[in-house]
């Protein structure tokens, strides 16, 4: 089954709905707490192939080398640009990691993400374009062929049969792989329509679509994982362009903008999730006011939403040579802390209640032992 990367009139629909899925599994399950303060949003960014194992070969160039440079370059940017966001590697440089270890290392990391990041290769030459996979069971001959493709590479590794429950022999074996993926299946196809929307507003690049194959790689971590194909080796114009600075960086921005987007989608959720748990509830302070501050900084700003990422009201205080920004105003400490966690959504990782009690500033604690 191929799932279509295009928009259409359903989009929105099918939008919600995922996002209804993942208020359910956080709500159910708790897990969007492993997602919280105290962790960094971390993804695992695997290169695939490596050292003895070339994957996929072009004219002048080895499948293992250029999707080594693109995991590398799209790590860069997540580490430069997106603080809150960590980045591990499954591989850093030419070297073989078993599938299994790839996995591993993931779900050792409580990773949120895995982005396997690979380059196509076929025996027509007119091939091209890019496919995002996710775990599933389509037995169709392409797809299956795919799998086998990719799966092949476990006869390099010594003893794989202790790790695998796959017969290489026969790719329809992989219908058992697809069953400890199913409960991510929903957020990984999010992902992969994400990453091909973004290849897809490229010149150079053709969305083939997302799809679903049975990917040991895939089958071996236990979080929202993706499979994608930036381009075909096989096709000259395309290996060129693989090949070339331009190239790397608009797949790196691809797949950078789709896990950013993904972060923020769920970003949203968790704030709604929490927004709601809290909505009936009110703790009222008699006496004291509790105002979020979400910055500091040496000029005065005006307090308008457009300076504040659209939050308000804002309120500005001096403090010395320096300016304090207060969102919202209320006697309420619930609210207080739904405040904050709007604010936070909006980007003030920072931000944190403060109190108030005629007019000077309390303690937190102080003002909630007055209750």
């Amino acid at each position: 089954m191929r799932v279509k990367s295009q928009q259409n009139p359903k989009t929105n629909v099918l939008f919600r709905l995922f996002q209804l899925i993942l208020i359910g599994i956080f709500v159910i399950a708790g897990s969007y707490q492993s997602y919280g303060q105290d962790k960094l949003f971390t993804v695992v960014i695997d290169a695939g192939h490596g050292g003895k194992d070339s994957g996929a070969l072009g004219k002048k160039s080895k499948e293992k080398d250029i999707v080594l440079s693109v995991a590398l370059k799209v790590g860069q940017e997540l580490k430069d640009k997106h603080k809150d966001i960590k980045v591990i590697y499954t591989r850093d440089k030419d070297v073989f990691v078993e599938l299994h270890k790839r996995g591993a290392i993931a779900n050792k990391a409580h990773a949120d993400l895995f982005v396997s990041i690979h380059a196509n290769s076929v025996k027509s030459s007119s091939a091209h374009g890019t496919e995002t996979f996710v775990l599933g069971v389509h037995r169709n001959a392409t797809n299956l062929a795919v799998a086998k493709k990719e799966n092949d590479v476990i006869l390099l590794e010594e003893n794989y049969e202790k790790h695998y429950d796959y017969n290489p022999k026969d790719p329809t074996s992989i219908i058992g792989l697809t069953l400890m993926q199913e409960d991510f299946l929903d957020q990984s196809i999010r992902l992969a329509k994400l990453t091909e929307k973004n290849y897809s507003t490229s010149k150079q690049l053709r969305s083939r679509g997302i799809k679903q194959a049975g990917l040991i790689v895939l089958h071996q971590t236990y979080m929202p994982s993706i499979l994608t194909e930036i381009g075909f080796l096989s096709n000259r114009k395309e290996e060129a362009y693989l090949r070339s600075d331009k190239g790397q960086q608009k797949i790196t921005k691809s797949i950078v903008d789709a896990i950013v987007t993904y972060k923020h989608e769920l970003d949203q959720i968790k704030a709604s999730v929490e927004y709601n748990k809290a909505k009936d509830e009110s703790e009222i302070i008699a006496g004291v006011v509790f105002k979020v501050q979400i910055s500091t900084g040496s000029k005065a700003l005006a307090t308008k939403p457009y300076n504040f990422k659209g939050l308000q009201p804002i309120e500005r205080q001096k403090t010395g040579n320096h300016y304090k920004y207060y969102y919202g105003k209320t006697s309420d400490y619930k609210a207080a802390k739904r405040f904050k966690t709007r604010a936070r959504a909006k980007g003030y990782k920072d931000a944190f209640i403060v109190a108030f009690k005629n007019g000077k500033k309390i303690s937190v604690r102080e003002a909630l032992k007055k209750t």
